[in-house]
């Protein structure tokens, strides 16, 4: 049994999994530079107020699941883990005068986020996200563009299109009255409110819609909804977002009840899950408008829009549509030697080959030849260089482990013929 095992609710990602990650990361990253957006990273780590401030006190994510770090210094800071991107890159906004740049700006990060939940089937205490915000733009095109991204980053990573809920939770003009209904609602029915719904009730009603408390299902079917409360600038907002969606052809379906489980959203609200799949851990990604986080986080007023989408959760929903498991890279071609101490010469020729630009490994181990072999065909090379005593005259032996046929080549043409095999055979 190890003595150490990875943190409870981590994992390690061994190199078939990395592997997939490696690719949704591309993925994201070509998907994002297509859309027009600027790749960006920010610490880990942020002072707890980014998030307090940011995500709201009265949340899942502030009240339970924030990864408080204890300062070893007197810098008079506190520090948390990122829970989610969104905070820290409206904080670096702020803080560099992006404001100041050409709006709207368009950010893109994918990474590890925290959150002290507890551990359960695809949700982890450090996750991965892919995502992106725009500053600037105060929609409804966009907030359409961005749903519509969302769902290509899955279809392109090989899912179903997912199921797309959608919903207006409104903004300072309407949400104030409605939220007053919502707890004149809840507070008739106290009686069935858990204890920490009650303490929720008395600062921010609209998180009892949000509560994975399984005795509140029933009771929030029950509530009223803020859709035929909505201003006529939301409402108006709101019908063009779904003009726009059908007019790229996003299928998707209004749910009156999906608030999301963060303070800063304004006006359009989303979550994606995997097609008929929708659960509380189920749950693909989502995103929405929070047109006043930036003043919230002390910059100027600055409409502002956003998803993050769960590359764990969407690696899971891969696995259970019955993906096949991505293919790990392999080696073109394994330097291998005669002589088991010849390790310099395989060295150096497996460098030059890099080099030229090919994917080639050397075995350094000092072992027999046949061993040597073994190895390059249980990595899936597809050659062997042999190096032998021809190596004098300039020559090595390349066999093509598939065919097991061999020949002497001048190690000066050796590159360039490993890369005319190498195009042969895409």
């Amino acid at each position: 049994m190890p003595l150490f095992r990875s943190p409870r609710g981590t994992r390690d990602l061994l190199p078939p999994e990395r592997t997939a990650f490696m690719r949704l990361e591309r993925i994201a990253a070509r998907l994002a530079a297509q859309y027009g957006f600027r790749p960006i990273e920010t610490p880990l780590f942020e002072q707890t107020g980014v998030f307090e401030r940011g995500v709201g006190e009265v949340t899942d994510v502030v009240e339970k699941e924030l990864f408080r770090l204890a300062p070893r210094s007197d810098e008079g800071e506190t520090w948390a883990l990122r829970p989610e991107p969104t905070a820290g890159l409206v904080r670096a906004y702020i803080q560099h005068g992006m404001q100041t740049w050409p709006q709207p700006v368009r950010l893109t990060t994918t990474g590890p986020m925290f959150r002290y939940d507890r551990p359960q089937a695809g949700r982890y205490r450090q996750f991965w996200q892919f995502d992106v915000e725009v500053f600037g733009d105060p929609g409804p095109a966009v907030d359409a563009e961005l749903i519509e991204l969302a769902v290509r980053f899955h279809t392109e990573a090989g899912l179903e299109a997912p199921d797309v809920y959608l919903n207006s939770i409104g903004d300072d003009a309407c949400r104030p009255a409605y939220v007053e209904a919502l707890a004149a609602f809840y507070l008739e029915r106290i009686d069935r409110l858990p204890r920490l719904e009650r303490e929720r009730l008395e600062r921010n009603p609209l998180r009892l819609l949000d509560s994975k408390d399984p005795s509140m299902v029933e009771l929030n079917a029950e509530a009223p909804t803020i859709t035929g409360r909505l201003c006529d600038a939301c409402a108006g907002h709101f019908a063009a977002v779904r003009q726009h969606l059908d007019a790229v052809g996003v299928r998707y379906s209004v749910d009156p009840r999906l608030v999301r489980g963060l303070d800063y959203y304004t006006r359009t609200a989303w979550e994606l899950f995997p097609a008929g799949a929708r659960g509380t851990q189920s749950a693909l990604g989502g995103g929405g408008r929070y047109d006043r986080l930036v003043e919230r986080l002390g910059g100027r007023a600055t409409p502002g829009i956003g998803f993050g989408i769960g590359l764990d959760r969407v690696l899971l929903a891969l696995e259970a549509q019955g993906a096949p498991p991505e293919s790990e890279p392999v080696p073109l071609a394994v330097v291998v030697g005669a002589d088991p101490a010849g390790t310099r010469e395989r060295l150096r020729i497996a460098t030059e080959l890099r080099a030229a630009g090919l994917t080639v490994r050397a075995d350094l181990a000092q072992r027999k030849l046949g061993r040597q072999l073994e190895g390059a065909v249980r990595d899936g090379a597809r050659f062997a260089v042999i190096v032998g005593d021809d190596l004098a005259d300039g020559l090595v032996q390349l066999r093509d482990l598939g065919a097991a046929s061999q020949k002497p080549v001048p190690l000066a043409d050796l590159p360039a013929l490993l890369r005319r095999k190498s195009g042969a055979a895409q």
